[in-house]
């Protein structure tokens, strides 16, 4: 299996933003975890990180026929993007939707997820051990 996992804005700020809210691990400590656990189910992933909207975009678009699904923490793009939203409903990959906090505990407008109309499954609250279950999700269900 090859998986992409991708992260939006402010996360390359993990361990220095809001840690009362995302914790104290980096965004490289997440990945290095990802990394041992795809490794253990031999699959491959490549993760990308980007504070702009239309380059996640065309990660995602690039993600057709060289990916079996996606993992995205879209962050703040989240709540506002529809060009996140048709890149991943074009493609048509299975896409696993990640937070790090429980978005249901924060600002109203942090409830609404463009993402979710095409997530096969939201994983939100459970800090870095989200994406680990996004790719255990993942190895149920291939």
């Amino acid at each position: 299996m090859k998986i992409l996992i991708l992260n939006g804005p402010n996360l390359n700020l993990l361990g220095v933003r809001e840690p009362a809210v995302y914790g104290n691990e980096t965004l490289h400590d997440i990945e290095e975890k990802c990394l041992a656990k795809a490794q253990s189910l031999n699959w491959t992933i490549t993760w990308k990180q980007s504070n702009h909207e239309g380059e996640l975009v065309e990660l995602i678009q690039q993600a057709l026929n060289n990916y079996d699904a996606i993992i995205i923490n879209p962050a703040a793009f989240t709540h506002t993007s529809v060009a996140i939203l048709d890149a991943l409903k074009t493609v048509n990959i299975p896409t696993v939707e990640v937070h790090l906090s429980n978005v249901f505990k924060r600002e109203e407008f942090r409830h609404h997820s463009y993402v979710s109309l095409v997530a096969i499954g939201v994983i939100s609250g459970f800090g870095s051990a989200g994406y680990l279950l996004a790719l255990e999700y993942l190895n149920l269900k291939k």
